[in-house]
């Protein structure tokens, strides 16, 4: 996928789009969100939770999620990619942490969305995303 395909992917947050921007810069073919792992179940089998990373790199058989969360706050997100691992221990996937982000971006000349990753502002939106995904 790139993104001058007609069918871009809608991105739940900017830094997304701007990873995006930076695999289309290098020709790394990638896929938003194309697959999600069942973590839980309940009895009846129907799945409880899910996780659902945010890139998929089919070449390197790697799967990206990205966090802009302060490290207080991605207690959860860090606890999906451990059972995740538990659970699909033959799935390469990899977390890029808000600092990591914002480094990657500045190494390719992306300080102004660097920029927006930084700080409180920056949790606003995913904290009250989050916030009503709990409702």
């Amino acid at each position: 996928m790139s993104l001058s395909d007609p069918e871009r992917p809608h991105f739940a947050h900017s830094s997304e789009e701007e990873f995006a921007r930076i695999l289309d810069y290098y020709g790394i073919e990638w896929m938003y969100e194309p697959r999600s792992f069942p973590l839980r179940w309940n009895k009846d089998g129907s799945v409880l939770e899910a996780f659902t990373p945010d890139f998929y790199l089919p070449e390197q058989d790697l799967y990206i999620e990205l966090t802009t969360l302060r490290p207080e706050l991605s207690t959860r997100k860090n606890r999906r990619l451990r059972m995740m691992k538990q659970l699909y221990p033959d799935v390469n996937v990899r977390l890029y942490k808000r600092g990591a982000l914002r480094n990657l971006m500045i190494k390719y000349g992306l300080d102004q969305s660097a920029e927006r990753i930084r700080g409180t502002r920056a949790q606003q939106r995913p904290l009250e995303q989050a916030q009503k995904n709990k409702k």
